[in-house]
């Protein structure tokens, strides 16, 4: 068994390669809505396809020394750092909640494959948010209903981390949660304003989010961290910026950092620093 998991790791990481792969083109393409299987990956100076064997994740991009092999034209490092970035998340995912031969079941798999599908648009998003400040509905609110199935059948198998929603109806509730939390914000700030400090894509972003994690304490935990983590990032900006002009800072990459922190080290964070509110922790 123990032979069977190890194997089972390096798919996990190999598969988040590929998954990382695949994100670049989704990061590359959705923000002109473009489809992201047709036409097949090509280099986008000279229009030239990619072989099989110059697309293989981390490997090409080092052998082909970031270059197109046709044309030349340098090939952008963060096409390798997204596949290394995913598969990497993958592998560390893998251990979260499949530690040992004996966490090798149904239930477990089916519980990682979810927050493996969650993470790898919370990082696609994340990208195109930095570049483009939008958050594509498929990488947000379209992705919602997938995490309400997904953990009815969780719940079916009896599993239970504590850092996923714990069945469909606190799926559903805390992705109304999420999205509603951040409305209400949104819609605080306008009125205190009367402009916008942020965009109806963070609001599905934390639909999502909610959809895979559930209500308490995931929404709360992912608003206070992203919270924290803008504030932190954007200070410095405004203070040492320039003077009299406003910092646009897109909010979707905080959101995920929040979300994956939770995943990760959520309930040992609440546990040591707000050990008041730990009987929120659903029981793993």
């Amino acid at each position: 068994m123990m032979q069977l998991h190890a194997i089972a790791e390096i798919f996990a990481l190999l598969v988040g390669l590929c998954v990382g792969s695949f994100l670049n083109v989704c990061i590359a393409r959705m923000p002109e809505d473009r489809s992201v299987v047709s036409p097949p990956s090509h280099c986008p100076a000279c229009g030239a396809g990619i072989r099989p064997w110059d697309n293989i994740p981390l490997l090409s991009w080092v052998i082909l020394r970031g270059r197109c092999r046709d044309c030349g034209t340098s090939i952008s490092v963060l096409y390798p750092i997204i596949e290394l970035m995913t598969g990497l998340m993958f592998w560390v995912l893998f251990h979260r909640f499949i530690p040992g031969p004996e966490a090798l079941t149904q239930g477990n798999l089916l519980a990682y494959g979810l927050i493996c599908t969650m993470v790898a648009m919370l990082i696609g998003q994340t990208f195109i948010d930095i570049r483009h400040f939008i958050i594509p509905n498929e990488f947000s609110i379209y992705a919602a209903p997938i995490g309400i199935l997904g953990m009815w059948g969780v719940s079916s198998f009896g599993v239970d981390y504590g850092v996923i929603a714990s069945g469909w109806r606190d799926a559903a509730v805390g992705s109304v949660l999420g999205g509603g939390s951040l409305a209400l914000i949104m819609g605080a700030y306008w009125l205190f304003r009367r402009e916008e400090g942020m965009g109806m894509g963070d609001v599905k972003l934390l639909m999502m989010i909610g959809a895979f994690l559930g209500t308490v304490p995931a929404i709360p935990f992912v608003l206070i961290v992203s919270s924290l983590a803008g504030a932190l990032v954007g200070l410095p900006m405004a203070l040492f910026g320039n003077k009299g002009l406003r910092v646009a800072m897109p909010f979707g990459p905080f959101l995920a950092f929040g979300a994956i922190l939770y995943v990760l080290h959520g309930p040992e964070i609440i546990a040591r620093f707000f050990p008041g509110v730990s009987f929120l922790l659903q029981s793993s």
